[in-house]
């Protein structure tokens, strides 16, 4: 899995490519965690090039999304793929995150 952060006016936005799974979660929980614990309270994952999520990985977006929601900030997801997508139905996570087409639509949210 790869991490990418992208400053925006909006929001931070972390793109994640590849699989987010057992072996490498630790990787966006220490992201997510740095940047929540730096007072960042608008973040957008960027999903167009994740192929894969485990429930460790759902697990890390939903610790995420509660700690933002404390803070009164705003978290996001978008470009899911339809088969991410689908984890995210079967879970019932889609009525707990919101969730966006495109950065683009996701941007406006914010």
């Amino acid at each position: 899995m790869e991490i990418v952060e992208d400053k925006t006016s909006q929001c931070v936005i972390i793109g994640i490519t590849g699989r987010l799974d057992t072996t490498n979660y630790t990787l966006l929980e220490n992201k997510l965690m740095e940047l929540i614990d730096n007072q960042q309270d608008k973040i957008l994952v960027e999903c167009s090039k994740m192929d894969y999520i485990s429930s460790s990985g759902l697990r890390i977006l939903l610790m995420a999304l509660k700690k933002l929601t404390a803070m009164k900030g705003k978290f996001a997801l978008c470009s899911l793929q339809e088969n991410i997508h689908e984890i995210f139905e079967i879970s019932g996570f889609t009525s707990i995150f919101e969730i966006h087409p495109s950065r683009e639509v996701a941007l406006k949210s914010f």
